[in-house]
């Protein structure tokens, strides 16, 4: 059986999770914002026509959204995680051989019997996706990722192709990289493009055939590493265990500005127990925690941001214990007189949480902490967040991120579900 490597990418994936449940969409020129409701970060081809480009701000562009009837929503990041969640069960139905590259992204590695083709097995996977999930994908297949990215970003410039291009092929892989700019490459991108242009590499196909060495001096050895993937030889398997975190950030921008101290304890409090619930499901403990706030820098306003650390002599997963060390950094870089934008919390130098060596100190109380978060992440896990919550925790505030136009969370929250008269 051949074999090959294929990334699967769900088209204009936060636009067609929105459209799955309201397919009145369909056809439609189609918008989903940033945090805050600020820029355009999704966009269907219907409002590419419309030149809605990618990271416009949404006032800027008002004018045209009226006139032409263009759906705007927030960003339903609890949708999309769900419904990419989905996406990857369904992947898993082809293959064992999944490695997870980004929400609306897959690597997979396939094999075909002698009476299927590449091209045929990926149209396959395409039209049960988005029967199963609703989610329109294009494949590209090669035998290395970065000629199966190319295969891929193809697909999206030509029609002909229905959204799957097999590039296993030494000869359609020539036709397809002298059409593909340099800068398009997987691992190029803009500046190491003006670099290879300005020694008149303007093309994959030349990339592909230039001097391996050359490339290395001067794209290091990330640029010999594309050359040879070029080439058909795979530099970059599939992972199919992925590598755990070293760290987690969660930060918002305010939907206000925020003043006052007591503002911005809530919000870093909210921020520090989503933080530590993420580390608690993958089983990990920070020993390093780092707040930060900043004041918004497009403002005339004062500037001021200032951030804090602290080494932790002994890692937790305890939301307790972490909210006890968030506040006292708050209080060290807390300046009046500032109007602040954003803060956030980071949780560094993770390790596993069933690792954690007793304490010399405290070891009893660290212990029962535990517990009750144990307690409380399953009570939230079967009731709904915040069900139960430390005080200090107050969602709902107004520096809360604005989603003025989110729709419905229709597959985890059940008194948003869809509604069928």
């Amino acid at each position: 059986m051949a074999q090959a490597i294929a990334i699967v990418n769900a088209n204009e994936f936060y636009v067609s999770c929105e459209r799955v449940f309201d397919p009145g969409l369909l056809g439609r020129p189609v918008v989903v914002l940033s945090n805050n409701d600020g820029c355009i970060i999704s966009r269907s081809r219907e409002a590419r026509a419309l030149n809605l480009t990618m990271g416009a701000p949404l006032f800027k562009v008002q004018d045209i959204v009226e006139a032409n009837d263009v759906a705007v929503f927030s960003s339903n990041y609890q949708l999309y995680g769900d419904l990419s969640l989905r996406l990857v069960e369904a992947f898993y139905e082809f293959t064992p051989d999944v490695e997870v590259y980004s929400i609306d992204e897959a690597f997979l590695g396939l094999e075909t019997h002698p009476d299927q083709s590449f091209r045929d097995y990926g149209l396959e996977i395409k039209a049960k996706v988005y029967q199963w999930t609703g989610v329109p994908c294009s494949l590209g297949i090669s035998q290395t990722k970065t000629l199966s990215k190319v295969a891929q970003r193809f697909t999206k410039k030509h029609a002909a192709a229905q959204g799957v291009l097999d590039l296993t092929d030494q000869a359609d892989q020539t036709s397809v990289l002298e059409e593909t700019p340099v800068e398009d490459v997987w691992g190029v991108g803009p500046a190491y493009g003006k670099l290879l242009a300005g020694a008149g590499i303007t093309t994959a196909r030349q990339l592909r055939d230039a001097d391996r060495r050359w490339v290395r001096r001067r794209m290091i050895v990330v640029g010999a590493r594309i050359v040879e993937e070029l080439r058909g030889i795979s530099c970059l398997p599939l992972e199919r265990c992925p590598q755990a975190r070293k760290s987690v950030t969660c930060s918002r921008s305010f939907g206000v500005l925020v003043e006052f101290i007591e503002e911005l304890r809530e919000a870093v409090a909210v921020y520090t127990t989503k933080a530590a619930e993420r580390r608690r499901r993958a089983r990990l403990a920070a020993g390093v925690v780092r707040i930060f706030v900043s004041t918004n820098r497009f403002s005339a306003d004062p500037q001021y941001s200032n951030s804090v650390t602290f080494e932790l002599a002994y890692a937790t997963d305890s939301t307790e214990e972490l909210l006890a060390w968030t506040r006292k950094a708050l209080e060290r870089i807390y300046r009046p007189g500032y109007r602040y934008k954003k803060a956030g919390v980071m949780l560094n130098h993770l390790t596993p949480a069933d690792e954690l060596t007793t304490r010399l100190f405290g070891d009893e109380r660290f212990e029962r902490s535990r517990r009750l978060m144990k307690a409380v992440d399953e009570i939230n896990r079967k009731f709904g967040r915040d069900t139960v919550r430390f005080d200090a925790v107050r969602p709902g505030g107004r520096w809360e991120t604005k989603c003025l136009r989110r729709s419905r969370r229709y597959t985890t929250c059940l008194n948003e579900v869809l509604r069928i008269a």
